[in-house]
């Protein structure tokens, strides 16, 4: 065999191989990248990021049991404030409490403008 004849085999050789290579690559890169891999490969590191923050919280929690109290009461409180405001009487009267839904003020009020009578 010539040498020309034994360098076209060695190539053909490296070609198949590079082919069978670049062919495994395109099948795992299918898989990879299907849609039910990439869901859950998203749901893995998801739930596994839940988990820590969990877990963080969850140790932070136990150590400030105060201080998490007092912020559910804060968030409370500024919830329910209108109300507890109204209780006391420290809220400012609504400009809007004077009208009925169409817009128009109440019957009873006059109007300075109005002359009327």
């Amino acid at each position: 065999m010539s040498n020309l004849e034994q360098r076209y085999i060695e190539d053909r050789a490296m070609r198949d191989a590079a082919h069978a290579v670049l062919m495994a690559d395109l099948e795992h890169a299918k898989a990879s990248f299907s849609g039910k891999g990439v869901t859950d490969r998203i749901t893995d590191r998801i739930s596994e990021g839940a988990a820590d923050v969990f877990e963080t919280a969850k140790s932070h929690a136990d150590d400030n049991r105060g201080i998490i109290a007092a912020l559910i009461g804060a968030i409370i409180l500024w919830l329910g404030r209108e109300p507890l405001l109204e209780l006391f009487g420290l809220s400012e009267p609504d400009e809007n409490e004077n009208t009925d839904q169409s817009g128009a003020p109440d019957a009873d009020q006059s109007n300075p403008g109005d002359n009327n009578e």
